[in-house]
């Protein structure tokens, strides 16, 4: 079936087959619900902002903070509302302890429980993937359950 001639002011409008990405509301994703765009778009901009602090003449601790805005900011955004597997969690957390590297200019192959150890134990205590989406899924649910509306009760129920 063909797609409609859809216009506006005489402009026709595009149309997209429902396996092809869109942005919309801050997401990528299909129309039949596939967001792995937005679990890719996620994963490099983690790269490219672990790379950007990589010869950044900045403190290690702005280093560390800059990583943070760029390259964490973005899974936050969509940490609650895509499916992200634990072998993608463990490859993004991969990708972020190599970041924390690059700010504190240690080689890769340094042990990664300096970066992932709390700072009670000795540790940097980087950000992780896991507690950035347990913290966004528990935030999400906070939001849904302070009107009382259809989606409190939904949440009630489960």
């Amino acid at each position: 079936m063909p797609a409609p001639d859809l216009r506006i002011n005489d402009e026709r409008l595009k149309t997209l087959d429902i396996n092809d990405a869109c942005w919309y509301l801050g997401y990528w994703g299909t129309g039949n619900g596939d967001m792995s765009a937005t679990r890719e778009v996620v994963r490099e901009k983690a790269k490219v902002a672990r790379d950007l602090i990589k010869s950044h003449p900045l403190t290690p601790e702005l280093s560390a903070e800059l990583f943070a805005q760029k390259g964490i900011s973005a899974f936050r955004f969509s940490a609650a509302l895509i499916e992200l597997s634990q072998s993608e969690l463990e490859s993004l957390q991969k990708i972020w302890v190599q970041a924390y590297k690059n700010a504190w200019h240690v080689p890769r192959s340094s042990t990664n429980s300096l970066y992932t150890f709390p700072t009670v134990e000795g540790g940097n205590e980087c950000p992780l993937p896991s507690g950035v989406l347990t913290q966004a899924l528990l935030q999400h649910v906070d939001q849904c359950m302070r009107h009382e509306d259809v989606v409190k009760q939904i949440c009630q129920r489960n």
